[in-house]
């Protein structure tokens, strides 16, 4: 394996010029999904060469249940500096998997407050709360998917500004973005160097409902004032874990975006362009992650089999 196995560790650093030129010029849409791909694959190459390394590491702890020819110097001769790394990615491995199981657990329950919250309500599209607190959020599962927003949020905006809410939730719970933001928190939680993607993502998610919104409804501008007026009496919604309307983002850079000409929809940028150079960077550097954790899962299994009797 040499150092192959440690390549996907570290690749994500190619992805983090495209983590900010894709917010600033590709489509919310384009920018959301190749971001998370990115992330997905990058996090899960990662992982499983840390998991690879930690096997060469536990072998050597005296009283393993690991077949004892796992511990043979020719199986650490295939990681280099094995009596260091391999027992360093134990609490290493450790740790991504504790902080993933966390992410996932405090997402779900989440999810499952919110839901009883509503409970004695109509089972709706739209919760309506009565509560002092302004903030609108779009909550998806259950029995339906709903778009949950406050009596005092609505009555801080006009008609026209209360469709833009609620068709910016509703683009929310149409794209799934509640499994975008989840896929690239995980994709953090596995490799700190992927926390920047998952930064952006939490933008273009954002910005790819505003864009649907504004779509809907016609009106740029009017968009624009409901997300100007939303950030300034919300505090944020109790469900920091889903997206709403006036989420902890950028909104003076969403309010500028919608002010601006709607953004162009193309499916890849081109190479003569600073994000094109910076997506094909990226793509080369998953591929590379991915080809790498493959081919040192390969060749570990390969010489795990000949290292362990019959």
């Amino acid at each position: 394996m040499g150092v192959f196995v440690f390549l996907p560790l570290v690749l994500p650093l190619t992805a983090w010029p495209v983590a900010r030129l894709a917010e600033q010029h590709l489509h919310p849409r384009t920018a959301t999904r190749l971001l998370t791909a990115v992330a997905a694959v990058m996090a899960m190459s990662s992982t499983l060469c840390l998991g690879l390394v930690m096997v060469v590491g536990t072998a050597q702890l005296p009283g393993n249940p690991l077949p004892d020819g796992w511990s043979d110097p020719e199986v650490r001769a295939a990681v280099p500096f094995d009596e260091v790394v391999g027992k360093a990615a134990i609490p290493a491995l450790c740790a991504v998997v504790v902080a993933c199981g966390r992410t996932l657990w405090r997402h779900g329950r989440v999810r499952r407050s919110a839901h009883r919250a509503l409970a004695g309500l109509p089972a709706t599209g739209v919760a309506v709360l009565p509560d002092e607190v302004p903030y609108a959020y779009a909550l998806p599962g259950g029995r339906r998917d709903r778009v949950v927003v406050t009596t005092a949020l609505l009555a801080r905006l006009e008609p026209a500004e209360r469709r833009a809410l609620f068709a910016h939730e509703r683009a929310h719970l149409a794209a799934r973005h509640h499994r975008f933001l989840l896929a690239v928190r995980l994709a953090a939680r596995a490799n700190p160097f992927l926390r920047p993607l998952s930064t952006a993502v939490a933008y273009t998610a954002e910005r790819w409902a505003d864009e649907e919104a504004a779509r809907a409804i016609g009106s740029r501008r009017t968009v624009a004032c409901a997300i100007g007026k939303a950030a300034l009496v919300s505090r944020g919604t109790p469900v920091a874990t889903l997206a709403g309307f006036a989420a902890p983002s950028p909104v003076p850079r969403r309010v500028a975006a919608l002010l601006g000409p709607a953004p162009l929809v193309r499916r890849w940028p081109s190479l003569f362009t600073s994000v094109g150079l910076a997506a094909w960077c990226a793509a080369a550097g998953t591929a590379a992650s991915a080809m790498s954790s493959a081919n040192s899962a390969v060749t570990m299994v390969l010489i795990l089999r000949a290292a362990t009797p019959l």
